[in-house]
């Protein structure tokens, strides 16, 4: 199982290769890797150790200075990666390379290059993941959202001011008083299936109480793996980080689960800062 799914991550590196001079599909990437493209930049950022966004970007700037270095002209070149905005490629250029591509002729400039990725298959998981699988039937959550987009590190900075409005304005103190439900814990609902227009991010309960001016969404009925966690005294964005790292690179290559087309959820089960109890959930069918 596990050499599968490096297989169809294997796949997806050529598939991205072989468009590098066109706008690269993030859904055909998850198409090609069994799941949607979320949970594809999710995993694809776990493992490479960078994001998906960024490792293309470092893929085409390193061809680009291959053809400048052969003469071609800088415009041809940016029209060529998909930048149709000569500031746009200059910016692109000198975030990877350190310097502006009109530099490279007839200096002594260094470029760098980054070779494509090749997965391998690696031992790891000597440190025990504890998990249960659970079924659990639609539910309906009710909350505040920010939206989502494709660039992760864009998400990690809105979702943290996300939460901090909804304590600001005493939102979080009054959510709990509205569970009525089996699901306890206030959830951080990560709803990013369909188009990226239609992404979002909860910070919600499950009720079935009025939503009384909040938003609404229904989560629907899933099989779930379920990993428990701790903060400790650390960060709590840090501590869901790493332990969503372990699921996607230690749990799932040899789980007999893939991701399944639903949210992914944090449910938070209690209030405390430090050493606060969480569990992360994530939709999954059985191979």
């Amino acid at each position: 199982m596990e050499m599968e799914w490096i297989d169809r991550l294997n796949q997806a590196i050529s598939y991205m290769e072989e468009h590098l001079t066109e706008e690269i599909s993030y859904e055909e990437l998850g198409h090609i890797a069994h799941c949607s493209s979320y949970h594809f930049q999710r995993m694809f950022g776990y493992i490479a150790g960078v994001s998906l966004s960024e490792y293309i970007r470092r893929r085409k700037m390193s061809l680009a200075a291959v053809d400048l270095r052969n003469g071609e002209k800088v415009i041809d070149v940016a029209l060529k990666y998909g930048y149709s905005s000569p500031t746009a490629f200059h910016r692109a250029f000198q975030s990877v390379h350190g310097h502006n591509p009109s530099q490279l002729k007839g200096s002594g400039a260094y470029t760098k290059s980054y070779p494509p990725l090749t997965f391998k298959l690696t031992i790891k998981g000597a440190e025990e993941m504890n998990y249960r699988i659970e079924k659990k039937d639609a539910f309906r959550i009710v909350g505040v959202s920010c939206p989502m987009f494709k660039d992760l590190e864009q998400n990690f900075r809105n979702i943290p001011q996300t939460w901090d409005k909804a304590a600001d304005s005493g939102l979080l103190a009054k959510l709990p008083q509205m569970m009525d439900t089996e699901m306890d814990g206030v959830l951080g609902v990560c709803a990013c299936e369909g188009d990226e227009s239609q992404w979002k991010y909860y910070i919600s309960v499950a009720t079935t109480q009025s939503a009384d001016g909040l938003e609404e969404y229904v989560i629907p009925a899933a099989t779930w793996a379920i990993f428990p966690g701790n903060t400790g005294n650390g960060p709590r964005a840090k501590a869901i980080q790493e332990l969503e790292q372990r699921i996607v690179t230690e749990w799932l290559p040899t789980s007999g689960y893939s991701y399944a087309n639903g949210p992914d959820i944090e449910v938070y089960l209690d209030a405390n800062e430090s050493n606060m109890n969480f569990e992360i959930w994530i939709p999954v069918n059985k191979k």
